[in-house]
C-alpha cells in the first residue's frame, strides 16, 4: 500500500494548533522589542542636535508642548533627566516586551513540541508490525528526537528569528533613510553581501556538518552496542578490540570537528572583516557628510548605532536561512512516521467468542520477498486441545501464529484464519490480541521489576495471583532468591536474568493475561529437561480448557499434545498424534530418534513415569 506525503506547512499547522496564539503574541511583542530599542539613538540624536545643538525640534507639537521640550534649551537638569528618564523608559518597555516574547516562546515551544511527540508516540503505536520490522530502532528514536528538535529549533527559533530581522532590517532602514539616503544606501549595499556570503559559506559546509553528525553517531552505536552486548564482550575477552574500535571512530569524530572548526574560524574572521569594512564606510561616509553639513552630529551617531545593532542579525539571518535545509529534511523525517498507514479495522469490528475451533484455511503467504513461506496450508485447532506444531527453521512456524495474531494480514485470495467461523480479519484487533496470550522465544522483559513484569498485563496488581503464575511457570524460588525478591529490577532487555528464567518470568505474564488462547513459541528451549516437564504439568493443571499452540523443537515437549502437526518448507508434511507419529517413517520419526537415544531417554524421563504414548493430557 502506497505510503501518502504530507506538505511541510500542513504538518506544520497541524502541531501548532492550539500554541498558535502564543506565537502570534511572540511575533507582536517582538516586533515591539525591536520598535522600543530603536527609540533611543533618536532620543540621544534630539539631545545632541535640537538640546545641545539648539536645531528645530523634529517631533509633533503636540509632543512639544506636553514635554515643554522648549525649557530643556534652558535647564540643562531637566533636559538630562528628561532624556534619561525617555532612555529608561524604552529600556522598560524594550524588557517588558522582551520577557513577555521569551515567556510565550517558551510556552509554545513546549507546548509544540509536546504535540509532535505525543502524535508520534501514538502513531508509532498503532502502526503495523511489518512496519517495524522494515525499519531500524534507532532510526525511528533517531527521527522522534534529534529530528524533532530540529523541527522545534526551526519554527520555534528560526522562524521567528528570520521574522524579527526582516522587521528590523526594514524599521531601522526606513528611520535611517528618513535621516540620510546617501549613508542609508552605503549601508543598505552590504545587507545582501553579509547575507550571501553567509548563506553561501554555509550552504557549502552543510554536508560537512551531515557527515560529523553521522560520524557521531556511528561512535554512539559503538557505545550502545558495547553496553548492551556486555556479556558477550566479557565472554570473548574483546575488551581490547572494542576498545580500539572506540578510538578509531572517536578519533574520525574529532578530526571532523577539528576540520568544521578550521572552516568556522575562517568563515569568522572573514565575516568580521566583511561587516569592519561595511562599519568603516558608514563612518567615514557619515564623518564627510556630517563636515559638509549634510547631516547632523546626532543624526550621525544615531546611524552609527542603528548600523551597529544590524549587524549581527544581518550576519546571523544569511546561517538561518541555510540552515533552513536542513530543517525542511528533518520535517520530511518526522512527517514519514506520520505518513505511514496504521493498522486498519474493520467498519464494523466484532467481537466473539474466542474459546473456539480455530481453523486454517488453504493458508498462502510471503513476506514480500516473492518465495513463498506457507504453501496451501489447511488444518483446524479444536477448542479446548493442545496443538503441536514441529518444523525445521524457516518451515513457517512462527508465521502461522503471527498471522493468527494479526501481526501480519493475509492478503486477498491467499487464505483465511477463522475463530468460530469469524474470519479473523473481522474482528477486533485489540480484543483478538487481549484473548491470544503469546510466549516468544527470545521474550522482551522492560526494565522495570520482575513482579510488575509478570503483572503488566493486568491494570490493577495483585500480589497473589503474581505469585501463583510465578510457581505455575517454576520461576517463584528463583525470585524469591533475588536480594529484593518481586521487587529486583529487570535490567536492560533483561540481562539480570539467565535466558530460562526471562523464558519462565516471560510465561508467568502470559499466564496473568489468563487468555482462552495461548501459544508458546519455542518457549521452553531455554530450560532445562526437568523444569520443562514441570511446567507442562502445571500448566496442564492450571489451564483447563484453554486451546493451546505448541512450538517446539523438543519432542517431550510436543509429544503429549492432543495433536501434532510438523511443517516442511512451507506445506503440512504429517499431522496426528505422537503414538501415530513415530509409527510412521517421516520427519517426525527421525528427529524422534535423533534426541531419544538411551542416555537422553534416562536423564529425560528420570524420576518421571517411563516413557507413555497413552498419556494424554492439554499439554
Amino acid at each position: 500500500m502506497e505510503q501518502k506525503k504530507t506538505g511541510k506547512l500542513k504538518l506544520i499547522s497541524r502541531f501548532l494548533k492550539g500554541n498558535l496564539h502564543m506565537f502570534v503574541l511572540v511575533f507582536i511583542f517582538s516586533m515591539l522589542n525591536t520598535v522600543f530599542n530603536a527609540l533611543t539613538p533618536q532620543i540621544v540624536r534630539i539631545s545632541v542636535d535640537s538640546v545641545i545643538g539648539g536645531a528645530d525640534w523634529q517631533l509633533p507639537g503636540w509632543l512639544v508642548d506636553a514635554l515643554r521640550l522648549e525649557q530643556l534649551r534652558q535647564n540643562g537638569w531637566y533636559a538630562l533627566l528628561l532624556a534619561g528618564g525617555g532612555i529608561m523608559a524604552a529600556s522598560v518597555l524594550s524588557g517588558i516586551c522582551n520577557y513577555v516574547t521569551k515567556m510565550e516562546m517558551a510556552k509554545g515551544s513546549e507546548g509544540f513540541v509536546k504535540s509532535i511527540r505525543d502524535q508520534l508516540y501514538e502513531h508509532i503505536q498503532k502502526l503495523p508490525f511489518s512496519w517495524h520490522v522494515k525499519h531500524q530502532t534507532g532510526e525511528i528514536i533517531q527521527r522522534c528526537t534529534s529530528d524533532v528538535e530540529v523541527v522545534r529549533n526551526f519554527v520555534c527559533n528560526q522562524m521567528v528569528e528570520v521574522f524579527r530581522i526582516v522587521f528590523l532590517i526594514v524599521l531601522y532602514m526606513g528611520i535611517m533613510f528618513s535621516m540620510n539616503v546617501k549613508i542609508s544606501l552605503v549601508a543598505l549595499v552590504f545587507i545582501p553581501v553579509v547575507i550571501g556570503y553567509s548563506g553561501f559559506f554555509y550552504s557549502k559546509i552543510a554536508r560537512r556538518f551531515q557527515v560529523a553528525d553521522e560520524a557521531e553517531g556511528a561512535l554512539s552505536n559503538v557505545v550502545q552496542e558495547n553496553l548492551t552486548g556486555v556479556r558477550v564482550v566479557r565472554a570473548f575477552g574483546k575488551e581490547k578490540f572494542e576498545i580500539d574500535r572506540f578510538d578509531e571512530k572517536n578519533e574520525t569524530f574529532s578530526n571532523l570537528w577539528i576540520q568544521l572548526g578550521k572552516l568556522m574560524s575562517a568563515y569568522w574572521g572573514m565575516g568580521d572583516l566583511i561587516t569592519g569594512i561595511q562599519v568603516l564606510a558608514v563612518i567615514c561616509m557619515g564623518v564627510v557628510t556630517a563636515v559638509n553639513g549634510g547631516i547632523t552630529l546626532g543624526e550621525f551617531l544615531a546611524f552609527v548605532s542603528y548600523n551597529a545593532t544590524l549587524i549581527w542579525p544581518v550576519r546571523s539571518l544569511g546561517r538561518i536561512l541555510s540552515d533552513m535545509s536542513k530543517a525542511g529534511v528533518s520535517i520530511d523525517r518526522v512527517a514519514y512516521i506520520l505518513d505511514a498507514r496504521e493498522e486498519e479495522e474493520p467498519e464494523n469490528p466484532l467481537e466473539p467468542p474466542m474459546d473456539q475451533d480455530i481453523r486454517f484455511e488453504h493458508i498462502n503467504f510471503s513476506y514480500g520477498t516473492g518465495y513463498p513461506v506457507l504453501k496451501d496450508v489447511d488444518f483446524t485447532i479444536p477448542a479446548g486441545k493442545t496443538f503441536a506444531i514441529l518444523g525445521g527453521t524457516g518451515s513457517g512456524k512462527s508465521t502461522l501464529v503471527h498471522l493468527l495474531n494479526r501481526l501480519y494480514d493475509l492478503p486477498e485470495d491467499a487464505g483465511r484464519i477463522t475463530i468460530g467461523g469469524v474470519d479473523i480479519s473481522q474482528i477486533n484487533r485489540g480484543y483478538l490480541r487481549k484473548n491470544i496470550g503469546m510466549v516468544l522465544q527470545e521474550p522482551f522483559l522492560f526494565s522495570r521489576g520482575i513482579g510488575e513484569n509478570i503483572a503488566i498485563t493486568q491494570e490493577e496488581r495483585n500480589d497473589e495471583e503474581v505469585f501463583a503464575a510465578a510457581r505455575i511457570a517454576c520461576v517463584d524460588e528463583s525470585i524469591r532468591n533475588f536480594h529484593h525478591g518481586y521487587d529486583t529490577i529487570v535490567g536492560e532487555r533483561g540481562v539480570t536474568l539467565s535466558g530460562g528464567q526471562k523464558q519462565r518470568v516471560a510465561i508467568a505474564r502470559m499466564l496473568m493475561q489468563k487468555a482462552p488462547i495461548m501459544v508458546f513459541d519455542d518457549s521452553l528451549s531455554a530450560v532445562d529437561a526437568e523444569t520443562d516437564a514441570k511446567i507442562r504439568e502445571a500448566l496442564q493443571e492450571k489451564m483447563g480448557k484453554a486451546t493451546v499452540i505448541l512450538i517446539s523443537h523438543r519432542i517431550t515437549t510436543l509429544m503429549h499434545a492432543d495433536c501434532i502437526m510438523v511443517l516442511d518448507d512451507g506445506k503440512v508434511a504429517q499431522m496426528g498424534t505422537h503414538d501415530e507419529l513415530i509409527r510412521q517413517e517421516g520427519i517426525y520419526k527421525a528427529i524422534y530418534d535423533i534426541q531419544m537415544n538411551s542416555e537422553d531417554r534416562k536423564e529425560i524421563f528420570e524420576g518421571d513415569t517411563q516413557e507413555n504414548p497413552e498419556k494424554g493430557g492439554n499439554v
